[in-house]
């Protein structure tokens, strides 16, 4: 634990992290594609169900408990065992209520969704819960170390493992509840895989517990683990109302519909994650016009994907719901449309300028309220709204928080005429994804043919549009791109190197010369 090796470089660690997201997210994307072909909509919607049991208790029970291992592991370098062992005593508790919660009372998940078949399936849950929750760990702590070998290779095989035995189990069985147990047995593989490397890394850490320790974590982590816990509910409540109103069959439809875009969001929390330490500093040496031009620099480089993709989607949205999801699930493509609306918001990054001016409680008591009217409003109403009704209040929701949080932002930073001419390229960015989609439009209603055909030909139109305003407005500049190119060269040499690193480490090392210079380690311990 007190290797004086250093530690990778940013570069390879973010180059590490996003090829194995990336990997990760290609294993991931079979599953549904292969679930939608392989299950009737009723047993769709059920393994939704089912499986949102799970995926929300991982993210609700740690409640942020888990991210203290940032804060605390660089200050507690003698109490490193501690540190680990109270959050997994902490996960254990929170997940082990649940799982008790699902193994004596099978009826609440019944309750909660209104579906008496998964009252059958309950109490493997409750296992499944237990085991994903504390093995989701495994990703995170391997992360805060900066052990980018081993965090890579977690992501990656992890989702591989799980991929495999959840698609193994659709294709012999076809059946949720074999879904269930291969669920089971990936939770299984998982916590053991953990246990291994914590035993290695922090040897002793079973019987490292401190409670005082423990107190302080607690303190810092729990407030942001309640502001992140309404988050979460904002984003999950509406599919419990849904499957109360609609059965699982028409929350088959309505999961589709809603379905995460590839990579989308690990776009915008990597820039708010970049962005909160300058704006942090910018807001303590008074930088107001700094931090507007960060915001617009920011809001300019994410608008050249927001915005196209969600006005391509909005065009060819249809036939791509019928080619990734089959004919069964075309009635999922409104909803799939208010929900891609939802993209050129995340352009704007407000959550950093909230938290640099200390406004969380401000945007902690809007949420709240929006979550309570939208709460009312999908209890008293969601089967009269239908579907796509749903949705749009779900939208009107998100708008609202957004559009309030915009104006919030505005007066904080004094933004008058002359600091908008700051997001003038953001303009031209929508103004060139407008004329695209009104071009890819007429191209949409004259061309006819499979799915994939009408696909093909409007991503050309759109892109040739699109890149030839984008090119003669000036809003990427030639030297930009040089520099893009420049960084990515950069980033794929760090990436040969760590692999060659990776590599020689693996073969057995020969007994080495004391007279020899000491090599550069490009991968923590």
């Amino acid at each position: 634990m007190t290797d004086a090796r250093p530690a990778p470089s940013l570069t390879s660690q973010a180059v590490w992290l996003m090829m194995a997201k990336t990997v990760s997210f290609a294993f991931a994307i079979a599953l549904p594609l292969l679930l939608v072909r392989r299950l009737s909509q009723q047993e769709l919607g059920l393994y939704k169900q089912a499986f949102f049991v799970v995926t929300t208790a991982m993210n609700l029970l740690p409640l942020g408990f888990a991210m203290s291992a940032f804060y605390f592991l660089p200050r507690e370098r003698t109490r490193q065992p501690a540190v680990v062992a109270n959050i997994l005593a902490f996960l254990a508790g929170t997940s082990g209520l649940a799982a008790l919660l699902l193994l004596v009372w099978p009826g609440f998940i019944v309750w909660l969704f209104g579906t008496p078949e998964l009252a059958g399936l309950a109490r493997l849950l409750g296992v499944v819960v237990l085991l994903w929750t504390l093995g989701s760990f495994l990703e995170l702590i391997t992360v805060a170390v900066q052990d980018v070998g081993a965090s890579t290779a977690f992501i990656v095989l992890a989702q591989f493992s799980k991929t495999a035995l959840l698609m193994g189990a659709a294709a012999l069985f076809g059946t949720v509840q074999a879904l269930v147990v291969a669920a089971l047995l990936q939770g299984i593989v998982q916590i053991t895989v953990m246990a291994l490397y914590l035993r290695r890394r922090f040897p002793g850490f079973w019987r490292a517990f401190d409670w005082p320790l423990l107190r302080r974590q607690g303190g810092y982590a729990l407030p942001l683990g309640m502001s992140s816990l309404v988050i979460q509910l904002q984003d999950s409540l509406h599919h419990l109302f849904v499957s109360h109103a609609f059965g699982p069959a028409g929350y088959a439809i309505y999961s589709v519909g809603v379905t995460q875009l590839p990579l989308v969001g690990i776009l915008r929390e990597s820039a708010g994650a970049v962005m909160l330490p300058r704006i942090n500093q910018l807001e303590s040496e008074n930088g107001r016009l700094q931090i507007i031009e960060l915001v617009a620099r920011a809001g300019r480089k994410l608008a050249l994907v927001y915005f196209p993709l969600s006005a391509f989607l909005l065009v060819a949205g249809h036939e791509v719901v019928i080619f990734l999801f089959t004919r069964r699930y075309e009635a999922s493509w409104p909803i799939f449309a208010i929900a891609v609306s939802i993209l050129p918001m995340n352009a704007i990054v407000l959550d950093p300028v909230t938290r640099a001016h200390s406004e969380r409680f401000f945007f902690l008591r809007l949420r709240l309220i929006v979550l309570g009217v939208l709460t009312t409003v999908l209890a008293l109403y969601a089967s009269e709204l239908g579907l796509v009704g749903v949705m749009a209040s779900v939208f009107t929701a998100i708008a609202t928080i957004w559009l309030v949080g915009l104006w919030r932002m505005s007066r904080m930073l004094e933004v008058g005429r002359t600091e908008l001419r700051a997001f003038a390229p953001v303009a031209w960015i929508a103004a060139a994804t407008l004329a695209a989609a009104a071009v890819t439009a007429v191209v949409h209603a004259m061309v006819a043919g499979p799915p994939v055909r009408v696909i093909a030909i409007c991503a050309a139109a759109f892109g040739a549009v699109y890149a030839t305003i984008l090119g003669l407005s000036g809003v990427i500049a030639i030297a930009e791109v040089w520099s893009l190119l420049r960084d990515l060269r950069r980033a794929a040499t760090g990436a040969g190197a760590l692999f060659g690193a990776l590599r020689r480490r693996s073969r057995p090392q020969a007994p080495s010369d004391p007279t020899a210079p000491a090599p550069v380690n490009l991968v923590a311990p």
